[in-house]
């Protein structure tokens, strides 16, 4: 059982292990972001995270610590000078982790880590806005009943759908009372009526003859 075996040991000796993760680490402190495997990347984030946990506090301890793991200068300055302000107030998961799949001729795992707020993709907050819903209207209107008494009945309606009528039908329209009717609609009932019409008539001239 593997007790207390957390090292992921890459299938190097100690010292190789320790200097290619400074390196790995050196590469991404410069560049913010860099492709490997997917078990280096790993190995790596365990490494660098602790490293930037030590930077944002600036003095001379913990820069000692820093260069004894990196083993650059110039990877340090930039990790406190550069690093330290941009992620600065991150609690913790300064990296991510990107899938690549897999390496041709080998096949191996590819996977990409990067800095999390070194992505200006990811990082902008460009959230969709959101639909507005369509303003409901109450209309009122007054009626007479048969004994001559008044009345009045409301109607809800949504302006948005009279407005998808008329830009779909592209004709103009007569309000007639609550209901809105187009005039297409209207020519197609006048004709309804006219060939109704014909036709009873042509049926009572063959009645008569």
């Amino acid at each position: 059982m593997r007790h207390r075996k957390k090292v992921i040991k890459l299938g190097r000796k100690t010292a190789h292990r320790k200097a290619m993760l400074a390196n790995m680490a050196s590469s991404l402190i410069e560049h913010k972001r860099i492709n490997s495997t997917l078990t280096k990347v790993r190995a790596l984030k365990v490494f660098i995270e602790p490293l930037v946990t030590k930077s944002k506090t600036d003095n001379t301890h913990n820069r000692r610590l820093c260069f004894s793991k990196l083993r650059n200068k110039i990877a340090v300055a930039t990790l406190f000078d550069e690093v330290a302000k941009k992620i600065g107030d991150r609690p913790g998961g300064y990296t991510r982790i990107i899938k690549l799949g897999n390496r041709m001729g080998d096949n191996a795992s590819m996977a990409m880590i990067e800095f999390v707020d070194y992505n200006e993709i990811y990082s902008q907050n460009n959230k969709s806005p959101k639909r507005e819903s369509p303003k409901r209207t109450i209309t009122s209107y007054t009626y007479k009943d048969e004994d001559g008494g008044m009345g009045t009945y409301q109607s809800e309606s949504k302006n948005i759908s009279v407005k998808r009528w008329e830009k779909n039908h592209n004709s103009a329209s007569i309000n007639y009372g609550p209901l809105t009717f187009s005039l297409k609609i209207k020519e197609c009932l006048l004709k309804t009526v006219c060939c109704l019409f014909f036709c009873f008539q042509f049926q009572l001239q063959i009645l008569n003859f």
